[in-house]
């Protein structure tokens, strides 16, 4: 029997290209698996087999408890009668009972026989996927298998991968037998194995089908330094040339359009932008809102984002159709964008500095003329007024020295008053929030800006909300949400 079960080892490593230990192993589950169903019994039954000899044995493996705590004898054993077996056997121990080996040709249970081919399986496929994933291979291109729930199952060499449906490009109908290109999303560890996830809509799709286009990419000659995808309907990629002779858009487009045209096919006619990337983020944003003509631009760094002023008959196509000009040119750079006319950046511009006039007059006890003189100068707060470098304010000749010094007095004392009465706002409304172990000032600020101003509030949150909320990590959110709902308990 010892001799059937090395030449039935042999064979299958052989036939499946695995490596023996896989089918010993998948052989002793098999065992095992047949032994189980013949006692007709809950326990936890293995079989070793000598990788020489191919002689097995058979045992079933107990738990030593409590004398008092057996609460299943199939698989726990008191540690009186364990004590029988090994004096030095102690609680938490596992010990070893015979059991009497069945015949091998009882292996012929469909059961058995598919549980040694499902091992082998798995393990062919987990090590074509280890393959694949050494070579780093991110454009997969294969053969659509079948389809599933909508999803399209691709088979490229001798790996199989998923093409979700959300991952098609719209309106594409994928059949049974087409061959599709994808980029390779992530690997999902699931249970039965991990699965390749494939996408046809990420912008990562976008870049690899432009560096298997052009060759001065893999030269190093040309980089894409970002993509942004409209799937189906319009793109935008910003490129940038490491050599000055070359003309990164010119040589993207290819002769006579070869090269974009190449990828527009492979994307279902989507059109593409190509950009010219800029170093400075308000060119940038020029290059990627063409072709419409931009009048000029207001950025604002705090905030990370842009006022586009445009003149009214380039406003249609700065927004683009349903806001996808504007869009894909915000995701593309980074920058919020907020395209307006002149007229628009106007009125704008007059209600913040008659906000700004407004805010100096009564924080200050200043007039109209010198609130007016200030935010002439470029002063928008009340910080820049008090901690503004004395030179650079007595360079304003429409205020005298004695003045300035009186400005930058009220300043600081205003910004004092007002941050001490904010502390104390905060420690009336947060209630029992700054008692709990873990609390701080700034997480109650941010909770109150939330919404979330008692104990009672925040026992109602789930930890996940308080993390998303907050950005601080799960333990010190699961233990802030404890100690909040420690009053439901007493």
């Amino acid at each position: 029997m010892s001799r059937e079960i090395l030449l039935l080892v042999d064979a299958l490593a052989h036939e499946k290209n695995v490596d023996k230990a896989i089918v010993f192993t998948a052989l002793e589950m098999a065992l095992a698996s047949a032994t189980k169903k013949h006692f007709h019994e809950d326990m936890d039954v293995q079989v070793v087999i000598e990788r020489e000899t191919g002689n097995y044995r058979c045992f079933r493996n107990k738990l030593v408890v409590a004398d008092d705590a057996v609460e299943n004898p199939a698989r726990q054993i008191s540690l009186s009668e364990a004590l029988q077996y090994d004096a030095d056997i102690k609680l938490g121990d596992h010990i070893e009972e015979p059991l009497k080996a069945i015949e091998f040709d009882r292996i012929g249970a469909q059961a058995a026989k598919q549980v040694i081919f499902q091992r082998i399986r798995d393990a062919e496929r987990e090590q074509n996927l280890n393959d694949f994933l050494e070579r780093k291979e991110y454009l997969i291109a294969g053969t659509i298998k079948r389809m599933e729930r909508g999803n399209a199952i691709v088979e490229s060499g001798r790996i199989e991968a998923i093409l979700p449906r959300d991952q098609m490009v719209p309106k594409e109908n994928l059949r049974v037998g087409d061959r599709v290109r994808a980029y390779l999303l992530r690997v999902d560890r699931l249970t039965k194995g991990p699965q390749l996830v494939l996408s046809r809509t990420s912008p990562e799709f976008l870049i690899k089908l432009f560096q298997l286009e052009v060759p001065e990419i893999e030269e190093g000659l040309l980089e894409i330094k970002m993509a942004a995808r409209d799937p189906g309907s319009r793109a935008k990629i910003a490129v940038k040339s490491t050599d000055p002779r070359i003309d990164p858009i010119g040589t993207c487009v290819g002769m006579r359009g070869s090269r974009v045209q190449a990828v527009i096919s492979e994307l279902a006619g989507e059109r593409i932008d190509i950009i010219l990337w800029s170093e400075n983020p308000a060119t940038f944003v020029v290059n990627a809102l063409a072709p419409a003509e931009i009048s000029s631009i207001m950025v604002d760094e705090d905030k990370h984002s842009m006022d586009i002023i445009v003149d009214e008959e380039n406003l249609a196509q700065a927004i683009g159709r349903g806001g996808q000009n504007v869009r894909l040119a915000s995701e593309l750079t980074g920058w919020n964008l907020n395209i307006m006319t002149v007229e628009e950046s106007q009125k704008k511009n007059e209600e913040e500095t008659s906000r700004i006039c407004k805010l100096f007059m009564e924080k200050l006890g200043v007039d109209e003329e010198v609130a007016d003189i200030l935010v002439e100068e470029g002063f928008s707060t009340l910080e820049e007024i008090a901690y503004i470098p004395l030179n650079e304010m007595l360079e304003i000749e429409a205020l005298d020295e004695e003045t300035i010094n009186k400005l930058r007095n009220q300043a600081r004392n205003t910004l004092l008053t007002d941050a001490i009465a904010s502390e104390g706002k905060f420690e009336h409304i947060s209630g029992g929030l700054l008692s709990l172990e873990g609390m701080d000032m700034q997480l109650v600020r941010e909770l109150a800006a939330k919404g979330i101003n008692t104990q009672e509030e925040l026992a109602d949150l789930a930890a996940d909300d308080l993390v998303e909320m907050t950005g601080i990590d799960i333990e010190r959110a699961n233990m802030l949400i404890i100690k909040a709902r420690e009053p439901w308990f007493n």
